[in-house]
């Protein structure tokens, strides 16, 4: 019985020494549990956990608040832990399903063009008149991160392009082996033209650029060329019908000693920059390598011209010069032609309408003779051509390589015609002549086409209102025939035909021949018609 007792009292002892716990933190034990076992992510501590962390049910409140403390802090780092493991699972499977859904760059670009009906081109993209909106534009500009090959830009004929243009200069560092530009009638503004000059630097194998046909430039164009930096690489840059002002063309001529590389200045059809030629022509001796100035219809003077021939001993390699339809000039040249002549790579030269006085064309006579290279030349509209008693037209023979010679309304008479005809014997290499509009041509065509039997290459042979009688149709017959044996079914033939169709209609809408001589010869008419429409009719007059 002792030794029951001393047990019972030994059991009641220990359990005296074991701290004793409420059955609420058993519940709580039994939670925590299934959450730690789990894996799950784990919610924050229950307001029950909280309400009963705070009672002491057989142990002291330190030591009860501690190990709560800790085991929540254990459960939130399985949390961290599990969330990190899923998460990127997560984001890493809807990334990958975004990607598939979506189109890559490339295949926005083709859409984009197919909704335009385009081909695709990373190389050259060609939008010129595409009716392009503000989004389009918009839309363009998202797409060049994608196209690093691009080389040319065509925006032309867009008007909406402008006022949307700085949401493409933008990108435009995306493209920097960009090397053409062009942006005719785009309706650009102000606004448009700040943001080109600005992308100029980002853009530095620019090489041509085209402006053309956009009015509201005028008297804005030095917010683009004080954008221009030394060393620029323009090679062609095209101004054409900006409404230019006087000031517009001192900005001009301020940017050329940073065009080294520039070949081709087309400012024509600015009336208003003639007054600044003056200052533009003293700074193209800094543009050596300029192959082609047009001027046409620049309002040049006569000083103007001065100042340009001063300039061309400064520019040995010109090949084309275009100063027509600029009136004022007549009676300049016998003062401005020092250096014309010093031109030898001259290839084309155009003076049509150029109001030249006879005293002109004396100096023309011996200058025009002398460039040697020359291969187009037009005289075309200048009256004082044809009644000068200076051989300029028979001293064409000096210039054999000649393809192209235009002299319509020139005002020829018999002489002058007959100096062309001799001529003409010297210029085998003629494709085009155009003696249009000269009275003289009707019933003295035999001296001409009998020349013409020994230019080989001729294509074209324009003689509207020229007075043509019914003699010179029966001519036209012999030279077609002439024409077709000589030459064969040429692939330039088409183009003769339509001219030969033309001559005839306009025969027989002024003709001043009487309708019964008409008649007479109406079988050689048919019959120019049959051969011209019709090669394989050549044989078959009888």
């Amino acid at each position: 019985m002792e030794k029951t007792g001393d047990a019972q009292s030994c059991q009641n002892k220990s359990e005296e020494d074991i701290p004793k716990s409420s059955p609420f933190d058993f519940v709580i034990k039994q939670f925590q549990g299934k959450r730690s076992s789990s894996g799950k992510r784990k919610e924050q501590p229950s307001a029950i956990q909280k309400f009963f962390s705070g009672f002491d049910f057989g142990k002291s409140e330190g030591k009860e608040r501690q190990e709560t403390e800790e085991t929540l802090k254990n459960n939130c780092r399985a949390d961290d832990q599990s969330e990190k493991e899923n998460l990127p699972v997560e984001d890493e499977s809807s990334q990958l399903i975004s990607e598939a859904e979506s189109p890559s760059g490339e295949q926005r670009f083709n859409q984009f063009m197919q909704k335009l009906g385009k081909k695709p081109n990373s190389k050259n993209l060609d939008l010129n008149n595409c009716a392009l909106s503000a989004a389009d534009v918009t839309e363009l500009a998202s797409l060049l991160p994608f196209l690093p090959e691009l080389e040319e830009i065509s925006l032309s004929w867009n008007g909406c392009v402008g006022g949307t243009l700085k949401t493409l200069t933008a990108q435009l560092h995306h493209v920097n082996l960009l090397k053409v530009l062009r942006l005719n009638n785009c309706r650009l503004s102000a606004e448009d033209v700040t943001s080109l000059g600005e992308a100029f630097e980002i853009v530095p194998q620019l090489e041509e650029l085209d402006l053309s046909w956009n009015s509201n430039i005028g008297g804005k164009l030095s917010l683009l060329t004080k954008k221009l930096r030394k060393g620029c690489k323009i090679k062609l840059l095209k101004i054409t019908d900006c409404n230019l002002t006087a000031k517009d063309g001192e900005s001009l001529a301020e940017i050329l000693n940073v065009l080294p590389n520039l070949e081709v200045l087309d400012l024509s059809i600015n009336k208003h920059i003639g007054c600044s030629m003056k200052v533009i022509a003293q700074d193209l001796k800094n543009v050596p390598g300029l192959k082609e100035l047009n001027l046409h219809m620049c309002g040049l003077k006569q000083d103007s011209l001065q100042g340009l021939d001063a300039a061309l001993q400064h520019l040995t390699a010109l090949r084309k010069l275009d100063i027509s339809c600029n009136k004022e000039i007549g009676g300049g040249f016998k003062d401005s032609t020092a250096h014309l002549a010093s031109l030898k790579n001259l290839e084309v030269l155009d003076l049509h309408q150029c109001c030249v006085t006879e005293e002109d064309v004396a100096v023309l006579s011996q200058v025009i003779p002398l460039l040697s290279s020359l291969r187009e030349l037009n005289l075309s509209w200048n009256k004082n051509i044809g009644v000068s008693s200076d051989p300029l037209l028979g001293r064409l023979r000096f210039l054999p390589k000649l393809k192209s010679v235009a002299i319509s309304n020139c005002g020829l008479g018999e002489e002058s015609f007959s100096a062309l005809a001799e001529a003409a014997l010297h210029l085998p290499e003629l494709e085009i002549l155009d003696l249009s509009w000269n009275k003289c041509v009707g019933g003295n065509l035999k001296l001409l086409l009998g020349a013409l039997k020994l230019a080989t290459e001729i294509q074209v042979l324009r003689l509207s209102s020229c007075n043509l009688v019914a003699e010179d149709l029966a001519l036209l017959s012999t030279y077609n025939m002439v024409f077709t044996s000589s030459r064969g079914a040429s692939a330039h033939r088409p183009q003769f035909r339509r001219d030969l169709f033309h001559v005839l209609s306009t025969f027989l809408d002024k003709s001043n021949e009487k309708m019964e001589n008409t008649a007479l010869f109406f079988p050689e008419i048919i019959f120019i018609l049959l051969k011209a429409g019709c090669p394989e009719h050549a044989q078959c007059k009888d």
